[in-house]
Formats: C-alpha cells, structure tokens, sequence
C-alpha cells in the first residue's frame, strides 16, 4: 500500500460521506468560489437506498425538496434542470406529478454527482482530529481500488469538516443472529430488490415494520403472487397500519421555524417529542395503503380471500432456525398479551434505519466533544458539533441531529436550508439568505420564538386577560 503526501494547503471544508445531504452541501458550495471544498465516501459512486428502488414507488417529499431548490431555485442543480438536461422537460410537465418516482430522485442525485468536481468517491476516512499546533483538523483517509481493496493512505488538513455519514438498517435483537447466516433468507429492506427473486419463489414470506418500507414491499410481494397462494404475513409493533401525518399544518413540522423551535425545548422535552411525532415519518402513505387495499379486494372477487395475514401490534420475542430450511418466530401480541409461533421461509426486516455511530470516525475529537445527559454529542443551532473552545474550527452534522434538531432532521424537505445555514456560518457571509418565517403555525409563545427580521415581523397580538 502506498501512502501519499499530506496535503499542506488547508482546505476550508472537508465532508465525510456522500449522502443526500453532503450532495445538496457540495452542489450549494459549487458557486461560491473562494470555498475550497471536498467530499469523500468509501463509495465507487451515488447511490440512494438502491435496494428500495421498487418499481412505482415515490419519494414522500415534493420534488422541490431537491438538493437546492428551497435556498436556491436559480441553481444551476435543481431537479428541473436536470430534466432540461435529459430533454424531459415537457413529458414532466405533462405527466403533473408533484411527487417524483424514488428511482428518478436517484437518477437526478447521480446526475448531480457525477458533474461536481469536489466529490472523491472510493476514499475511506479513518480518523479526524484536532492538530493544536496548527489549528487544523487532520482528516485520515484510505484510497480505494475498483475492487475496494486499499490502494494507498493520505491526509487533508482543513479548517472545518462535516459530517454526512448517513444511517444504517435497524435489525431487532432477537433477528440479528439470524440475517447474516446462511440459508433461509432473513435481510433487512435495504437489501430487498437484491433478493427479490428469491423472495417471490419462497413458499411463505413474513414481512416485519408497518412503515412505508413494509408496506411497499408487503405490496410488491402480493402483486406477484398468485391469487389464493400468496402465502404471506405482515406483521409490526405499532398498534395499527397507521396512515402518515400529511395534512398541511402537520407537515409544518418539517419547517425551519419548528426546528429552531425544537431545539430550544430541555433535552428531556425534547426526547419526549421525538418518541411521541413517530407518525409523521413512519406512517404509511395513504396512496400505498390505498393500493394494498384494492389489490386485496381484487383477489376476492372470485369469492375467495387472498392467503395473507395482516397484524399489526406484534413484536417478535425471539426466533431461530427449524431444520436449516426455515425460521420459527415467537411471537407477542401487546394488547392481548398472548403469544404464537410461525413458521415461515424467509423474512423481510422492514424495521427502519438509525443514525450510524460517529464514534470510530469522532474518536481524535472525543475529549474536545461536549456531550448530553445521554452521552450524544450537543449541536448548536447552526449544526455545529459543540466543542472545547480551544478547537478553532467548526465540525457541522447532517442527519446526525434529531436529538436536538427534530423530526426534520432525516427530511429531504430540509436539505437545502440546513446546507445554507452551515454554509452561511461557515463562510461568514450570507451567499444564501433565508426566510425569516417558514410556518403559519406558532409553536411557542412569543418569548420562545425565533427572531424575524423587522421588516417582515407580524403585527404583535394583545395579549388575552386571564379568563377571557
């Protein structure tokens, strides 16, 4: 293995991850030409959940919640030029669809990254720390080869970084002995479409999470069984197959407004919130439980009803293998408090994503990291990871944050303003002014709220007497 040269000349930011996230950072600092920027991923190249690519399925956002449009809509990276690029422009328009296939959103990721010259794909970071003596960050990496093997070893010193690391699948305890061993399939939904085929020829399949993710998949599966020999169970924790928060003042939740707001509540507010809005983001969408619905019911006009089980409020206590050829789960139902078994061929964990550990990568910072009640690391307003003041430079985070930040954090609604913001502060300027209000609703009283500029304050309410 080779090691090449550190590189003397500082760079102003440095970002760790290719997601999403760093992309709508790396495509808004394009323009800005005194930001010296660069992004690594271990990645050969862009890819968003590619295992969930299904045929049909939607992104759950607008496609203005591309990568710029919201801080910038005359960047030259919006989704709509993408289009204009590709000559698609008029079919899109014909075809009025507010809401984007999920493959077309990867597609439109993949166009951008493969034009921004601050992307290194196959670079590994292995470390970041804090060099004192010259007041930098060091960040570690290992080049890649087209096979992934380690090719050779640098360092970029920079004056800030950030951290776009992403999220990884969620597997429950008592599965996770289960998914990497050999034989019956047992994987999580990130890696569905790779086992698809294997999944439509299994004699009896259980899907596990009553998301989105399960019941895209749950109805991918029942589309391309036969009629009466589906052969599958759905089954999930939550009480019911609950329909996502998506009326307009719900989704205000996803606003600026209350994530300032948010992050201005005591940590265990907070955390209290965060466990209670689970339907804001892992309902199902009214569209997919529509359709799951009409398919069932088609496979009942000839008078029969379709092999499926569907149960929500179950959670699997334990599971194991019965004669290396199928899997046995124990499972409880909450409100009944009984318990079964089933026996099934292969299993899918749609159980959702948490956010991927920093500390391998935050390790050199870790006795510079100031850290909550709970040990997480504390993020100001502005993204920033809060440090010792002896650290001169700024570590900024991206969906690493819904600890303090909300909700909002993993939503693609808010790419744009959050990569401004980190870009306004990291800059000192303001290449991208942002709005001073975003949300009809007033998430607290006046004391609590945000400031707005004056120009654009309301007219303030008389206050109410008491028992009026």
């Amino acid at each position: 293995m080779n090691a090449t040269a550190p590189d003397d000349a500082p760079r102003d930011l440095v970002g760790i991850g290719i997601g999403p996230f760093n992309l709508s950072l790396a495509a808004l600092a394009d323009p800005l030409g005194g930001l010296d920027a660069v992004f690594y991923d271990q990645r050969p190249a862009f890819h968003w959940h590619p295992g969930l690519l299904i045929d049909g399925a939607r992104v759950q956002v607008p496609f203005l919640a591309d990568l710029v449009t919201l801080a910038d809509p005359a960047s030259p990276w919006t989704f709509l030029n993408h289009l204009k690029a590709r000559d698609r422009l008029f079919p899109f328009y014909f075809a009025e669809r507010f809401h984007i296939r999920r493959a077309e959103y990867d597609a439109y990721c993949r166009w951008v990254a493969e034009r921004l010259p601050s992307l290194r794909f196959h670079h590994q970071v292995d470390a970041v720390r804090w060099n004192p003596e010259r007041e930098l960050f060091e960040v570690d990496y290992t080049q890649l080869d087209a096979e992934g093997e380690a090719e050779a070893l640098g360092r970029t010193h920079t004056r800030n970084v950030v951290l776009g690391v992403g999220t990884e699948p969620d597997v429950p305890d008592p599965l996770r002995p289960l998914v990497d061993a050999p034989g019956v399939p047992v994987l999580h939904a990130a890696d569905y479409l790779d086992h698809r085929d294997a999944l439509l020829a299994a004699g009896h399949v259980t899907v596990i999470g009553t998301g989105q993710s399960g019941a895209e998949i749950f109805l991918d599966l029942l589309r391309h069984r036969p009629a009466g020999r589906e052969r599958l169970h759905w089954l999930g924790r939550s009480e019911a197959f609950a329909p996502m928060e998506y009326s307009k003042l719900g989704l205000e939740h996803f606003t600026p407004d209350y994530t300032r707001y948010f992050h201005g509540l005591a940590e265990q507010v907070r955390d209290r919130l965060v466990a209670s809005q689970w339907q804001l983001h892992k309902g199902i969408d009214a569209d997919t439980a529509a359709d799951i619905h009409d398919e069932l019911y088609r496979r009942t006009l000839d008078g029969g009803w379709p092999d499926t089980v569907l149960t929500p409020g179950v959670h699997v206590r334990t599971a194991g293998r019965v004669a290396t050829t199928r899997i046995e789960l124990h499972l409880e139902h909450a409100q009944q408090k009984t318990r079964s078994r089933l026996t099934t061929d292969a299993v899918v964990l749609a159980t959702g994503y948490r956010e991927r550990p920093l500390g391998r990568i935050l390790a050199g910072l870790d006795p510079y990291m100031r850290r909550d009640g709970r040990e997480r690391p504390r993020v100001d307003d502005r993204f920033r990871l809060l440090l010792d003041p002896c650290v001169g430079g700024s570590v900024y985070v991206q969906n690493a944050e819904t600890h303090t930040h909300g909700v909002g954090a993993p939503d693609l609604g808010l790419a744009a303003w959050r990569s401004a913001t980190i870009l306004n502060d990291l800059t000192g300027q303001e290449p991208y002014p942002l709005p001073g209000r975003t949300a009809f609703t007033t998430f607290g009283l006046e004391s609590g709220q945000p400031q707005i500029p004056s120009a654009r304050r309301p007219r303030a309410l008389t206050p109410l007497v008491d028992g009026v």
